[in-house]
């Protein structure tokens, strides 16, 4: 009976853990280029507690990996000219402290200098993996579908888009950015295309994340009913024991 509850308890701790990243997947439903998250699960054998004909070993519930859909979001016109977003498969590549980061959120700027910059101050890359500077005088800013960006007949620069073999590289690095945390080599995106003066929303979905979050909440309250009744069958088991001695 001891071993159904240790399974159960394993159980509401994986659960609550789902529940923080549906909550968190509603948080951002308004963030650009957010990507919506569900948990995955396995099982975690492990030795059983004292018992007679139990299964060994017990198999607890166990958090795995945070699986991540990188399907494409809505895009938001807002007729920013630095304003970007990207149909397809990649992401903008930015220069951090903490180095290279990619992300889907083009919400671009300039700093004082003319860089091209997140709002967060950090530089965009080109393809080439260096800085894009616009010299404001020359007027405004066209920007290609490939990214080339120019300046009347002038080009001043190309956006980078980057793609990835397994996107199962990235990983969560903050500010809504990715690092690389493999040995792989991000390539040009060829087939994505740049859209100027739009943003691409969360791809969250509200009405499944919330049925989501209806769902897991019933599966604690179920666990919680069958952890207080196998504690409560262990009570009656013991009086009885004792009422025999």
């Amino acid at each position: 009976m001891d071993n159904a509850v240790y399974v159960g308890v394993s159980r509401q701790m994986v659960l609550r853990r789902e529940m923080d990243i549906i909550a968190n997947n509603i948080a951002n439903l308004d963030t650009n280029g957010f990507k919506v998250e569900s948990l995955m699960q396995k099982t975690d054998p492990g030795a059983p507690a004292m018992t007679l004909g139990g299964p060994r070993p017990v198999k607890f519930v166990a958090a795995d990996t945070v699986a991540r859909d990188f399907g494409q979001g809505a895009m938001n016109m807002t007729g920013a000219p630095l304003d970007m977003a990207i149909d397809g498969e990649g992401f903008f590549q930015i220069q951090t402290a903490n180095g290279p980061r990619f992300t889907r959120d083009g919400r671009f700027t300039t700093d004082q200098t003319g860089k091209l910059v997140t709002q967060n101050g950090q530089p965009v890359l080109d393809e080439g993996g260096g800085e894009i500077t616009i010299d404001a005088e020359k007027g405004q800013v066209a920007i290609g579908a490939d990214g080339s960006m120019s300046q009347g007949n002038e080009r001043v620069g190309k956006v980078g888009m980057y793609s990835f073999a397994n996107q199962s590289a990235l990983e969560k690095a903050g500010d809504n950015t990715f690092r690389n945390s493999s040995n792989l080599q991000p390539q040009v995106a060829e087939k994505a295309k740049l859209r100027q003066g739009y943003l691409e929303t969360s791809n969250v979905k509200p009405v499944l994340e919330i049925t989501r979050m209806v769902e897991v909440s019933r599966a604690y309250e179920s666990t919680a009913k069958m952890i207080d009744a196998e504690a409560d069958l262990s009570r009656r088991a013991v009086e009885r024991l004792g009422r025999t001695q």
